[in-house]
């Protein structure tokens, strides 16, 4: 019986399996209980073009409070989307890591395409 991590890196691995084939730059999300981090993918798998983090201390100030809510995970989505855009990237694979889409997943996701990145 797998317990509920190794589920979760078992559906990762599926979709990061289907995202290989098509060849073009992913957006990784990680949540962790206080964080949420999310980083841009070179397509090859092997280089990461931009991350962004509630970790990093220019969102640290500009919250003021936890990084582990969907105000959080929004601001996120929006900074990984400036940044990834700097790096000349407008297209991306969505791989939420295993985790369902819902929260402060959902969150990072949607704010991501409101900052004009496409997924």
């Amino acid at each position: 019986m797998l317990n509920k991590k190794e589920q979760r890196l078992r559906r990762s691995r599926q979709t990061r399996e289907r995202i290989a084939t098509q060849g073009v730059a992913r957006l990784t999300v990680f949540r962790s209980n206080l964080h949420i981090y999310a980083s841009v993918i070179s397509g090859c798998g092997s280089k990461v073009l931009a991350s962004a983090s509630t970790a990093e201390k220019d969102v640290r100030t500009e919250l003021s409070g936890k990084g582990g809510n969907t105000d959080a995970a929004a601001l996120v989505g929006k900074r990984i989307a400036e940044k990834a855009k700097a790096a000349g990237v407008d297209k991306v694979a969505f791989d939420r890591a295993g985790f369902a889409y819902h929260g402060r997943v959902k969150a990072l996701a949607e704010a991501a395409r409101e900052a004009g990145l496409q997924f």
